[in-house]
């Protein structure tokens, strides 16, 4: 992205103008100044330091289980991200991002893990993976009997395949030359283990290709016949060599790799190779390729592809499915194939061909087929259909019809049973099928969509011998396992349950033979026996953080497997109060209110309210979204969590916020509930005595920074304010924004009064803006951030702007979010809980220059 520099050079020596080093009273004015004003990654105080970079991820769930069920697989981090690997050199080509010096995605090589353990599944006792020195790893995968585990293991030049061996933990390379891991990110076992399939680096490739000193044509742009609606991606294919660039970058060669060692095997030509999914023979495989042409008008992710299967010589076997450039135009786009398209493709569970449904086409009235009764009557039957290789046309075997549209069928273990589910009217109906006697379906349940509370769950499943996704049944192989969550009528008294249901297929008898206890929040991560016996559960409570429990049914015991640590206490011990304001239109919301964990009743705090406005078409719709509330969750804590905050003495709101109108025309109300929202969560505070309504900030992310500037624009409720990654000029979305879908010139009015940044000039209180420099999001990017704060800079306004490297939408590395938190802390103490509120707000004064002294800030 290019930034016009004379503007930022402006604003950096206007804000920062006479800028000191010296060291700074670790109170006070002066410190909070220096902390606003410093360039420089920050630190914050100890306590907020402890809290943001806690070591979190030494904690542990089991939930990765082998096969076997033997063990479980961890994956170990080493916490927070340093900036220095997201400075590494990348490139971003139509929202492909990749490191270029490794052949691989940028995300693998910022977000790798240390290594890897093992966790026996019934001790708890755990082991290392022996990973190779001075590598990050990704892309864990289980042999299908569970007796290794492949993983790739990155240098910063390099990406290779290992697999390890799960009783000595010992690992081995098996690429001879690097991968390209640019688009397919793991290794894809056979279903027998014998072989594993990866991209690799074409034997024959080229250097990069080189952009021309001089340009060779200029940027051009064409708009289409007719509208096309797209939205404002911020990650585009510039020119004809970014578009070379991503041809190179993600051409790879198509390995086959034998586990036990020998020499790899090339599968068909280098191609642009998107996905790849194995046939659980290890016979077939099927490949998406990306094609030609590309589109400067839409990422990546929606250019044209083709779905094939070959064989292990790279033979085409069949043309899955062909998908043209998705550019928003209709051009190319329609299907002029009177056959219905293949549904839920898969491999078939017994190792060979594919299943997939399809429904009979439509029958038109023009329909020659010289028959009036076959033309007009009869169900437009839907099928589960069963296809071999060579996939010869007209060769497919029916293996079930169903006169009503089928949303999934899945097999059992053996593929002799099928599961299949079917909606209509509202209702949604389970059924099996025994392949042997078609005729016959058995009911596992019929469950009325709109009876929320009677959710009856859904089919547990597992990996059959082949590594092939089924249906979990019993061992005697009679019955079928529900797993859902029992949700109450009063979710503030009776917390949600998961439970597991056992049915008989047959008659659809079911017995439940696990429910979450009332009091502790149980989910199950993992079924060590195909009778549900031994169960590995995820235990908590509002005072218990999770860990991972054994737990044997037949006895009842319950042996703890993990023993986490909660590295947050002074957040997690704070005082929590979950209450229901109502506002002048009659709509009531919800407030999650955080204290304090030594707040003394009628202290009046400094608060920070943090939002994010969500639009809904009715007040039901929005009352709906109560009923998952689990009061028996224990308090999660991030590095992003604003009830940190309550360490820095405020008091942390965060109120719902609905948007509640007609769906076309939601955003007609924005303003209106806007204002209602936020009068109607001080008014309840103040009379709680909770708050000092003159001592009020507010925040929010994305959408909720957007809401943060709106408020401040149009309201007076606010010292401060904190926006992060914004929105403030809807101009520059103009044909649609989250669930708004008119245009700008279909509603002009909506738009403007959205768009903050018009209303700029009657900014109320102080408002700090922070951004990724990278934000990719639609709609965020970074031009919004620099626009605005030039604009109140003009203003005379009271603002600043703190513009992350490297970051995207979410910021990830240690030192931005040590940053963020310093100047956080030191803005909301400067303009809230330390103002004078008589006083309006003002522009941070300068300190004095001594560059010979370190600021205690400074990292």
């Amino acid at each position: 992205m290019t930034f016009d520099a004379s503007l930022v050079g402006g604003l950096r020596r206007s804000l920062f103008a006479g800028l000191t080093l010296a060291l700074l009273l670790p109170f006070g004015l002066e410190a909070q100044s220096a902390a606003l004003q410093t360039e420089g990654y920050l630190e914050p105080s100890p306590e907020i330091l402890a809290l943001v970079d806690a070591p979190r991820h030494e904690n542990v769930l089991l939930t990765n289980l082998s096969p076997d069920g033997r063990y479980f697989l961890d994956s170990e981090s080493e916490g927070l991200p340093p900036l220095e690997l997201f400075a590494r050199t990348y490139y971003r080509l139509g929202g492909v991002e990749i490191d270029p010096v490794a052949n691989r995605s940028r995300n693998l090589t910022t977000r790798g893990s240390a290594g890897f353990r093992l966790m026996d599944a019934e001790t708890g006792e755990a082991r290392d993976i022996r990973v190779p020195d001075g590598h990050s790893v990704t892309g864990a995968s289980w042999s299908p009997d569970g007796s290794r585990v492949a993983f790739l293991a990155h240098s910063d030049t390099e990406t290779h395949l290992y697999v390890a061996d799960v009783a000595t933990g010992e690992s081995r390379q098996l690429s001879t030359s690097p991968l390209l891991a640019t688009r397919v990110t793991s290794a894809q076992w056979s279903g027998d283990g014998q072989n594993l399939f990866a991209v690799g680096l074409p034997a024959d490739r080229d250097i990069e290709p080189m952009r021309p000193a001089v340009p060779r044509t200029p940027l051009i742009r064409i708009t289409s016949e007719e509208e096309n609606t797209l939205r404002t991606y911020a990650s585009l294919l510039r020119d004809p060599h970014e578009e070379d660039l991503l041809e190179y970058y993600t051409t790879g060669q198509l390995m086959r790799f034998p586990a036990d060692g020998g020499d790899p095997v090339a599968v068909g030509a280098p191609s642009m190779i998107e996905s790849v999914d194995v046939s659980p023979d290890g016979m077939n495989v099927r490949v998406r390729t990306t094609e030609r042409p590309f589109s400067y008008i839409v990422p990546a992710s929606l250019f044209g592809d083709l779905d094939e299967i070959w064989d292990l010589s790279g033979e085409v076997l069949l043309e899955v499915e062909r998908r043209e450039l998705r550019d928003g135009s209709q051009n190319g786009n329609e299907d002029d194939d009177e056959e219905e398209p293949r549904r839920s493709i898969s491999w078939h569970p017994g190792g060979e061909g594919i299943t997939f449904l399809q429904r009979d086409p439509e029958r038109s009235d023009d329909d020659d087929t010289g028959d009036e009764d076959a033309r007009n009557d009869g169900p437009r039957m839907d099928r589960v259909l069963h296809w071999l290789p060579p996939y010869d046309e007209g060769t497919e075997v029916e293996l079930f019809a169903s006169e009503r549209e089928i949303r999934s069928a899945r097999f059992s273990p053996d593929a002799d049973w099928l599961f299949v589910t079917e909606r209509r009217q509202g209702t949604e109906t389970l059924y099996a099928v025994e392949l042997a006697d078609t005729e016959t379906r058995h009911e596992i349940y019929r469950w009325e969509l709109d009876e929320f509370f009677e959710n009856p769950g859904s089919l547990m499943g597992t990996s059959n011998d082949l590594g092939v996704s089924v249906v979990r049944l019993s061992s005697d192989g009679a019955h079928v396992y529900l797993s859902g969550t029992q949700y109450f009528e009063n979710p503030d008294e009776d917390a949600p349950r998961p439970f597991v249901d056992r049915v008989v297929i047959r008659s659809g008898e079911s017995e439940r033979v696990f429910e979450s206890d009332a009091e502790v929040f149980e989910r199950i991560t993992g079924v060590l026996d195909d009778d549900m016996n031994r169960l590995v559960l995820a235990r908590e409570a509002p005072t218990m953080i999770p860990d991972s429990w054994l737990l044997d049914r037949s006895s009842g015991d319950l042996r703890q497997l993990t023993r986490n640590v909660d590295h947050h206490e002074p957040v997690t011990n704070a005082i929590r109060e979950r209450i229901m304001v109502t506002r002048v239109d009659g709509v009531s919301f919800k407030v999650d209110v955080t204290l304090p964990a030594d707040y003394q009743e009628g202290t009046r705090l400094p608060a920070i309210f943090w939002h994010y406005p969500r639009e809904y078409s009715d007040v039901e719709s929005y009352e709906n979204t109560l009923r998952t509330y689990n009061k028996n969750s224990f308090p999660s804590v991030g590095a992003r969590s604003m009830e940190i905050l309550t360490v820095a003495g405020y008091a942390v709101i965060q109120p719902d916020h609905p948007t509640i109108g007609p769906s076309n025309r939601i955003n007609d109300n924005y303003l209106i509930d806007l204002r209602a929202n936020h009068l109607a969560t001080i008014d309840a505070l103040d009379a709680r005595g909770w708050v000092d309504r003159q001592r009020l900030a507010l925040g929010g992310h994305s959408y909720g920074g957007f809401g943060t500037i709106n408020a401040m624009v149009h309201t007076p409720y606010f010292r401060a304010g904190i926006a992060g990654a914004p929105n403030s000029n809807r101009l520059l979305t103009p044909l649609g924004f989250q669930t708004e879908r008119r245009n700008l010139w279909d509603a002009r009015e909506t738009y403007k009064n959205l768009s903050p940044f018009l209303w700029a000039d009657q900014l109320n209180g102080a408002l700090l803006i922070y951004h990724g420099e990278d934000d990719q999001n639609t709609g965020t990017f970074p031009d919004n951030s620099w626009r605005l704060i030039h604009a109140l800079n003009g203003l005379g306004k009271t603002a600043a702007l703190y513009m992350y490297p490297y970051e995207g939408h979410g910021q990830a590395t240690r030192e931005t979010l040590l940053d963020m938190w310093t100047r956080w802390v030191a803005w909301l103490d400067h303009y809230v809980k330390d103002a004078d509120v008589n006083q309006p707000v003002a522009p941070i004064t300068s300190v004095v220059d001594d560059s010979d002294a370190e600021s205690e800030f400074r990292r």
